[in-house]
Formats: C-alpha cells, structure tokens, sequence
C-alpha cells in the first residue's frame, strides 16, 4: 500500500472530523429534544415526589427499591450472581437504542437509562451542601485570573470563542451555539488562544490574538508552499535530464 501524503492526512483527519462533529449535532438535538419533553410532560420528580414513592416518569421503575447496593461481582454468591445478570439483561432490553450510560442512587439495585429517565432530584442536604460549596468559592473577579480563552472552529467554518479554566488541557464541549448562523453546531478542532482576562480584571482583546493565530497560519503555508516549489524545481531539472539523455541517444 502506498504511503500516504501530508496532503492526503490532512483530508482525511478533515473528514473524521466532519463526520465527528456531524454525529456530535445529532446526539445534541436527540437529547435536548427529550429534555424539551421532560418539560413539557413534567417528568422530573419533585422532592415531594420523590420520597412519597413516585416511580421514575421514563420507565416506570421504583426510584429507590430499598434492597441495598450491589456488592462486587467477586463478592456475590451465585444467586445473587443470577440476580445480578437478569437485572442487567432486563436493562439492556428496555434501552436497547438509547445509546447511553446509566445511573442509580446509593442504597437501591435498580439502574434507570441516562436517556430515557430523568435525572432524580436533589434533597435539601444536597442544597444546602452546594451553597455551603458555592460560598467558599473565590470571588468572580479571583476566578477571572485562572480563565483561558480559546478558539473553537464550528463545522459551518465560522470561529467561536470559549472561556474555560486553565487546567484543562482541551475543550470537551461537542456542540455549541453559532451566533453567525443561529444554530448549534459541532467543534471541528480547538486551539487555546491565552489569558481570557486582563490584569485589570477587563476582557483581553482577541484581535491581537487572532492575528497571531493568523500570522502562525501564514507562516505555515509560506513554508510549505516554499517546499512545494523547491520539489517543483527538482523535478523539472531532472525531466530536462531525461530529455537530454534521451536526444543523445537518438
């Protein structure tokens, strides 16, 4: 098989991420078509709904079954091994075409689809320990200082900024608001621009930082294009080779 070409890479890490980003804006308008329902049906359990004992809205199945959580699978005996796989055949049949993951609450044994049903809701310890959390959080103006901005090239070819902290190394959004073209869409590629804020607290400019980005995109091409025509030149030295050889031996 022949080796493929720079050119050839290239095209073809453009259409993985095509057809990435494609599939990112499926999934996206699948699920937030179902949250759209959740509110419209009024599927998400209130508190008060939820310890009088009202099943989940998606499938039907207890919230909390009382039975305790699973041990290991070493640990289990083997009925409860049976148990345990007749359970999750069950699941798999109900969510065959979901394509999601699955969640519990601690001290119950059945399992209900990330897709297909609502998320359970939250106690009043649970608020309360949020608040407790979101007190001792840093100022806004402190946070500012650990935010950095990047540039997220959409599927539709325009290019959107996003903030983010510092200590991610990538951006795990899929899918985001194009204010260009008033829909979502999917993330074709990412690149970390800097410091989304100022010392002063005050947004930083990106022209300067798009111009960079501009002038490094140049550079490239510059560079390559320089390659291009040195081969360019060997190649038409060594056709005028040949033709010399080829008049002297006629």
């Amino acid at each position: 098989m022949a080796k493929l070409t720079e050119e050839q890479k290239r095209q073809r890490a453009a259409k993985r991420a095509l057809r990435s980003a494609l599939d990112a804006e499926a999934d996206d308008r699948r699920r937030r078509a179902q949250d759209e329902r959740w509110k419209r049906e009024g599927m998400r359990l209130s508190w008060a709904d939820y310890v009088a004992g009202k099943p989940c809205q998606g499938c039907g199945e207890p919230m909390q079954d009382g039975l305790g959580d699973w041990y290991p699978l070493m640990k289990l005996s083997e009925s409860e091994k049976r148990e345990h796989e007749e359970a999750d055949l069950r699941f798999r049949e109900r969510h065959a075409d979901c394509r999601s993951g699955r969640w519990s609450i601690s001290g119950s044994r059945v399992t209900h689809c990330c897709f297909c049903c609502p998320p359970p809701p939250m106690g009043p310890k649970q608020m309360e320990k949020l608040a407790r959390l979101f007190d001792s959080w840093p100022s806004r103006e402190e946070r500012k200082k650990d935010l950095d901005a990047w540039d997220l090239t959409l599927r539709c070819d325009h290019v959107v900024p996003h903030v983010q902290h510092r200590e991610h190394s990538y951006v795990s959004d899929r899918v985001v608001d194009c204010p260009e073209c008033g829909e979502r869409r999917g993330v074709m590629s990412s690149e970390r621009v800097g410091p989304a804020y100022r010392d002063d607290g005050t947004i930083r400019e990106r022209a300067a930082a798009g111009r960079e980005r501009l002038a490094r995109e140049l550079a490239a091409a510059e560079a390559k294009l320089t390659r291009q025509q040195k081969n360019a030149a060997a190649t038409q030295r060594r056709i005028a080779e040949l033709q010399d050889e080829l008049s002297s031996e006629s």
